[in-house]
């Protein structure tokens, strides 16, 4: 029989053992071995069967054993000291007190369609989830006083399994809040908080706010599954990524527009500070601008600015980070449908004009579709400041979004980069914590730079051991899953005798996980089936290969591939050394990356916008073998693992796709077995444990989501509270530069370069020797205050393209009639070689964040 209702009946727990709910409740138990510890003491076997989940443990655990440990004077210090530890995190002096700066705002708000912060909050499909979970927990590591605002999908993503034949199955288990580390936001009466969104045709879309505690910041999530909602506005977060066009819509309002209606709720409620910078992590969260407009224009008790004045005061606050390589990972919307939504009397921004809106993500650009609505291009001309999360991805960005500033040349188009970083207490296994410490580290601290040189005191047989013992723990947990996977495809237990020896915690362990598209090349290791054979199966050097993923429930191809894989791993002859476990996640993880000691990654460059499985692999002693792209292509050193060699040119994906193939199978074969192999009289691979050691001192610094997190304090989010106070102060600033802006782009087309001179050389040069330039500027109805004249200089192609051009600003020297000015400069050749210049003419203006900001320029005719 099927229940007709459910609910949860909390645990009442003893007093003394209250401090269990303060810890279960908040998220820095998942990165808090100690904490962990707690938990375990209260029963180890019902720690395991819950998946090490501290709420579920404490809805599980009898009444006796917890009467027992209310008097086990053993377990109460050692909750004692788990609770003290989280206050001292808690309020105790971080980074952000002492080193920010007087710029540094005074909350953030950070937004994401996905947070992967631990496997028993899933709420995560891949990269951008860790990504944006590590952010929160680096942020709070810091002390900088982010906020969290996403969506609670009811059913996650989804959990993962095999057929018998080897095809991925998807199951949406729902997921009760009342058994999850979450809590109601409530008003002052008790009330659910509650936000409204108005809806085409109605009725308002109604979401509560559950809040996660993630360390020191809080992580707002907005749920549509409550009954005041009809049941089609109940299913907008029923899943992750999930449903046609106009239910993605529905969920990007509710995160973009309900996210900053639910920041409102939460500043009042606790009196947390109001958010100064916002930053949007993807495009899926952009109707945030949108809705700060509605705000500034025409929201009750907001200061009634008009739609440009207010965008410039949004704009200036906002930082967008794209994390998307190719153009078909970018949310498009039909125009038809954002016209049905924003152009009624039920918009869920009422008073926003909708054309204005509309304006916003159109692809008004050569090459555009003029029929959708794209919410990258939204995001980028909603926020001042934009980023890609590597140096390559930044540059691919750049190439794919030059349409928005046509004018600029790839390099000078406003989006930079901040490469990712990955929370090291996450995924750094807990004994090398314990190393750490042993030898003196204080690994409590947020100053890591104190840890890296002790890499060198490490004796190597001991790291050596250490590597074993985590390969050892990652065969056991493999076999696990392998036996629960193979139960599921429909095998009995007494059939998985051979699992128990399926991998050896002493051969050379390769680990390949992630989601799978297409381009991310899950199968490029089955190239040629029988030379991987030989690799695994190699008398003296093999090698075992540990494989997850998941791919999109739409997405057929990723599925075949999965599938692929599946069916070579299951042969006899070598399913001792390769295995597919299914539901890669968080838990997985944690023990796949210390394990491995190389870690694969072969995308079809340059489609991996930053790729950070291999910094978590780095962080535990791993050496990476990888396709130069993502981080790889920007920190690898020819010393702190392998690059795979790129077919860049070929036309065939079938011919590259071998070239690249043959390229690892001799990495493998020629340079990584034989050195894990050479061992000395100890047993030690000295040479192998050479690379460990610089992997470390090379990596560790540069690969923490810490670093990432004071990059972006110190390049964006400083930068954009700076920007953002001195329009917002009285709101003239804002309306002085919108107004600026306006006269600016009319006056634009009467700039003109009438003439340039040089002196000083002929035809050659000296190095050493000084170019001056003088040009002739009219200025049309504009001031000189209103631009800046530019020499811009480098070395020429052959078609005259400046390579690697730099800018000289020219100063005024002599003015004539009708508004026409004389502008000097001196250029000084430093370089021998070809030398070429142009002069250009670009907008002015203290509060713009880059000369292309406004994407004008003037050039000679």
């Amino acid at each position: 029989m099927r229940a007709i209702r459910r609910f949860t009946v909390r645990p009442v727990l003893p007093v003394s053992l209250v401090g269990l709910t303060t810890l279960a409740g908040n998220l820095r138990w998942s990165w808090h071995p100690e904490t962990q510890d707690v938990f375990a003491a209260i029963d180890p076997r019902l720690w395991v069967e819950v998946n090490h989940d501290p709420v579920l443990l404490l809805g599980a655990v009898g009444r006796e054993r917890l009467d027992e440990l209310s008097r086990d004077e053993a377990f109460l210090a050692q909750l004692e000291a788990a609770t003290s530890s989280l206050n001292d995190y808690l309020t105790g002096e971080r980074w952000y007190a002492r080193k920010a700066g007087d710029d540094a705002p005074t909350a953030i708000a950070y937004f994401s369609p996905e947070y992967g912060i631990s496997a028993v909050l899933p709420q995560y499909s891949g990269g951008l989830g860790i990504l944006a979970g590590d952010h929160l927990k680096a942020a709070s590591d810091l002390g900088i006083p982010v906020i969290g605002v996403g969506l609670f999908y009811r059913h996650g993503y989804f959990k993962q399994s095999l057929s018998r034949e080897g095809w991925q199955q998807e199951t949406y288990p729902v997921l009760d809040p009342d058994e999850l580390p979450l809590h109601l936001l409530r008003n002052e009466d008790g009330s659910r908080a509650i936000v409204s969104i108005s809806m085409p045709g109605g009725p308002d879309l109604l979401a509560r706010i559950f809040v996660a505690n993630v360390g020191r910041v809080p992580l707002l999530l907005l749920d549509s599954d409550i009954e005041e909602n009809p049941q089609y506005y109940r299913d907008v977060t029923d899943r992750l990524y999930g449903g046609n066009s106009e239910h993605r819509l529905r969920q990007e309002l509710l995160l973009g527009v309900g996210g900053v209606r639910a920041l409102r709720v939460f500043s009042r409620v606790t009196g947390a500070s109001a958010p100064e910078v916002f930053h949007t992590n993807e495009g899926h969260a952009g109707f945030l601008g949108v809705e700060r407009i509605r705000e500034l224009t025409v929201g009750e008790g907001g200061p009634g600015l008009d739609f440009d004045t207010a965008l410039e005061v949004s704009r200036a606050g906002t930082v967008f980070t794209t994390h998307t390589p190719v153009p078909a990972g970018i949310d498009r919307f039909p125009r038809e449908l954002m016209q049905q939504y924003f152009g009624g009397e039920s918009s869920p921004t009422p008073g926003v004009p909708a054309d204005r809106v509309l304006a916003l993500g159109a692809e008004d650009y050569k090459g555009g579709d003029a029929g959708v609505f794209n919410m990258a291009v939204m995001g980028f001309r909603l926020a001042q400041r934009a980023n890609g999360v590597s140096e390559l991805h930044g540059h691919v960005s750049r190439g794919m979004f030059n349409g928005l500033w046509p004018a600029f040349d790839e390099a000078e188009v406003p989006i930079g980069s901040i490469t990712n970083g990955v929370h090291g207490p996450t995924w750094i296994a807990r004994e090398i914590f314990e190393l750490a410490a042993e030898l003196g580290a204080d690994v409590d601290s947020d100053d890591t730079d104190a840890l890296w040189p002790l890499v060198d005191k490490i004796d190597d047989k001991r790291l050596w051991d250490l590597k074993r013992t985590l390969r050892a723990r990652l065969v056991a947990d493999a076999r696990s899953r392998l036996t629960r996977s193979w139960i599921k495809r429909g095998s009995s237990p007494s059939e998985l005798g051979w699992v128990q020896s399926v991998l050896d915690p002493d051969v050379l362990t390769i680990g390949f996980a992630r989601r799978v598209p297409s381009y991310k090349r899950l199968t490029l290791m089955l190239r040629d089936p029988e030379r991987l054979k030989k690799l695994l199966l190699h008398p003296e050097r093999p090698i075992q290969l540990v494989i997850a993923g998941k791919s999109h429930p739409a997405d057929d191809g990723g599925k075949k591939l999965i599938q692929e894989i599946v069916r070579f791993a299951d042969d006899a002859e070598v399913r001792h050394r390769i295995v597919f476990l299914p539901n890669y996640d968080i838990a997985m993880a944690q023990p796949l990356y210390p394990g491995c000691d190389v870690w694969l990654n072969n995308p079809l460059r340059p489609y991996e916008a930053c790729g950070t499985s291999g910094m978590k692999a780095a962080l535990n002693g791993g050496l990476n073998l990888s396709i130069l792209d993502g981080w790889w292509d920007e920190w690898y050193d020819g010393n702190n693992g392998w690059a795979i060699p790129t077919a860049d040119g070929v036309e065939s994906t079938e011919r590259r796709d071998d070239l690249e193939a043959d390229a690892l199978y001799d990495l493998i074969e020629n340079e990584v077995a034989p050195r894990f192999y050479d061992l000395d009289e100890n047993g030690v691979p000295t040479r192998w444990l050479e690379m460990v050691r610089h992997t470390l001192k090379s990596l560790g610094p540069k690969v923490l989501a810490t670093r990432q997190v004071r990059d972006y304090v110190r390049e964006l989010y400083a930068p954009a509270a700076h920007t953002s106070r001195a329009l917002n102060s009285d709101y003239r600033g804002a309306r002085e530069l919108s107004e600026w802006k306006q006269r600016v782009r009319a006056a634009w087309p009467s700039v003109r370069v009438e003439h340039v001179d040089t002196d000083g050389v002929g035809d050659a040069a000296e190095v050493g020797a000084t170019v001056d330039v003088h040009s002739f500027i009219a200025l049309g109805d504009l001031s000189v205050d209103d631009v800046e004249v530019q020499v811009v200089h480098g070395r020429p192609s052959a078609d005259d393209l400046l390579l690697d051009a730099a800018t000289t600003v020219m100063r005024q020297s002599e003015s004539y009639e009708g508004n026409r000015h004389r502008f000097d400069a001196s250029v000084t050749l430093d370089r021998s070689g070809s030398f070429g210049y142009t002069v250009r003419v670009v907008p002015r203006n203290a509060a713009l964040a880059s000369v292309s900001e406004m994407g004008l320029v003037s050039l000679p005719a």
